[in-house]
């Protein structure tokens, strides 16, 4: 970047300014702000995808995909089967770092509004929340939320047949980890009020699962 060129700056909640570069030090930049451009670029649905993390750097890896899918809110959990454990310091900072994840993958992405990246949560405490109660008691209709739970249960249905019964622009996803929700963590889900569904015949890693369905969601008409 040099002196004279024109960029797109955003603010993470909606739309963008072109602004141009009037000087470039080492440690910062100084630019003239233009007027803001109400340019969205969201998906026609909102999808909030509640997580159980994955171990390794694979939660990296699902924030960013995520958020270029147009992920509109990630809530981070733990569950019995977790193998990645957090608390404290280390949570601040993990979710710190998945912040700006999904900021970078805004950027790259053309993204101009950023997806809330929630506090780490245990599941069963999140289950319980006065937030997942508030979401799933909405009234009916096209802003109703429709809550999922991707399930090994033999008891499931497809997500196609299940979400092509409801005209629903809002979903709530909870996918479990590697192994998948225990049978009291699963049985929890549903008793709250979760449809139980699978993405096939074939067992897709935690990652894999997460992205599919979001990805099925956000780009159906």
């Amino acid at each position: 970047m040099q002196p004279g060129q024109t960029i797109t700056l955003f603010n993470g909640v909606g739309g963008e300014f072109e602004a141009v570069i009037e000087d470039m030090g080492r440690q910062d930049v100084r630019v003239v702000v233009g007027a803001h451009q109400a340019i969205e670029r969201e998906a026609h649905h909102q999808v909030h995808l509640a997580v159980v993390m994955p171990a390794n750097d694979r939660m990296d890896w699902l924030v960013e995909k995520a958020t270029e899918l147009g992920v509109q809110r990630i809530t981070p959990l733990m569950s019995q089967h977790s193998v990645l454990r957090l608390q404290g310091e280390r949570a601040e900072k993990k979710l710190a770092h998945w912040q700006a994840v999904a900021i970078s993958a805004c950027e790259q992405c053309g993204r101009n509004t950023l997806p809330e990246v929630e506090p780490l949560q245990n599941l069963s405490t999140w289950l319980q929340s006065d937030c997942v109660a508030n979401l799933l008691n909405t009234q009916d209709g096209p802003s109703a939320t429709q809550a999922a739970v991707l399930s090994l249960h033999p008891c499931t249905q497809s997500l196609c047949e299940w979400s092509r019964k409801h005209q629903s622009t809002s979903w709530l996803l909870l996918n479990g980890p590697e192994g998948g929700l225990n049978d009291e963590e699963d049985a929890m889900a549903r008793a709250k009020g979760f449809a139980a569904v699978n993405l096939g015949d074939r067992v897709l890693r935690a990652e894999t699962a997460a992205l599919a369905a979001l990805a099925y969601l956000n780009l159906r008409g």
